[in-house]
């Protein structure tokens, strides 16, 4: 099974005190004893990420952003389609607050025929994603 990582889930991986982080650490170590599971983003979630994680907790966070959760995770760059259908999902829905990064993400998942996010963040349940932990 493929799964969608989200900035909210890298975070709360790396930051001890998110109300998440035992629980995204704990799904991740058992869902990566599975062969099976491959993990995919994008490129505006991994700058999402580092941005946040750097201002956020620091230097060694981003040092373990990048050199042991990222390489577990496939990233797909965004091209100008995909980030033509994002930009329009987003200003069609400015009043629902989703970020583009989140609408990238949506547009991305549903391209690919992914239905779940490892993601702590409501916005993919109200578009209609599983979400995991």
């Amino acid at each position: 099974m493929t799964t969608f990582v989200d900035t909210s889930a890298f975070l709360a991986m790396l930051s001890e005190t998110d109300a998440g982080h035992d629980r995204a650490l704990g799904w991740l170590e058992e869902t990566t004893a599975y062969a099976d599971e491959q993990l995919v983003t994008h490129d505006y979630v991994v700058i999402e990420t580092a941005a946040l994680v750097h201002a956020r907790l620091g230097r060694t966070a981003v040092r373990a952003f990048f050199d042991d959760m990222l390489p577990a995770c496939e990233v797909r760059f965004v091209d100008p389609s995909l980030y033509a259908r994002s930009v329009s999902a987003y200003l069609a829905s400015l009043d629902r607050r989703t970020s583009l990064v989140d609408r990238v993400s949506f547009e991305l998942m549903r391209a690919l025929g992914v239905r779940r996010a490892f993601a702590l963040d409501r916005d993919f349940t109200r578009e209609g994603f599983e979400t995991v932990p």
